[in-house]
């Protein structure tokens, strides 16, 4: 059992609400940018490092926020089900994030290749359009997948934070 010191915080602030900001943010933000690039070729060869940089960071955020989640659910108790809900739904993105970022990663790479193929005749420069294709279209199913999926994380885990605690007009 994790106990109160043990708990992973910056200037008295437990980690995962930090952290979690990253990934609600970089995510999304890297899904939309990884959208126009796979659409526009052009925006690619300009805006495609930049874009690939923004989803490894976003990436990377979210096994960091399940650990500080872990960490915090733990000293907490643990026995909120609306936690575990969004423990589990956390654990859908994680899979999904790390895909997004690979398609990411392919549709940069391929669309190189196909820029420095000198011939577009060639079978060579044929496989690299390809291959660009097919990571483009991947990484625009990746890109809803990823940001439909922060949505749902994030809003289980700030209704687990403010059910009860917030007045409503019903109330």
């Amino acid at each position: 059992m994790v106990l109160a010191q043990d708990l992973t915080t910056v200037d008295g602030l437990p980690l995962h609400p930090l952290v979690v900001h990253a990934v609600v943010v970089l995510l999304p933000l890297a899904a939309v940018t990884a959208t126009m690039i796979a659409l526009r070729p052009a925006w690619r060869r300009r805006f495609g490092w930049p874009v690939l940089a923004l989803t490894v960071l976003g990436v990377a955020a979210v096994p960091v926020a399940m650990f500080s989640g872990d960490q915090l659910n733990m000293a907490t108790g643990g026995a909120n089900p609306l936690v575990q809900e969004h423990s589990g739904l956390a654990s859908v993105l994680l899979p999904l994030a790390i895909a997004f970022g690979v398609a990411v990663l392919v549709l940069v790479l391929a669309g190189r290749a196909t820029d420095r193929e000198p011939d577009p005749t060639d079978s060579r420069a044929r496989v690299w359009r390809l291959v660009g294709v097919g990571a483009a279209v991947l990484t625009v199913a990746l890109a809803v997948g990823t940001a439909v999926q922060v949505v749902r994380t994030g809003h289980t885990g700030s209704s687990a934070v403010w059910e009860g605690r917030v007045p409503t007009n019903n109330s």
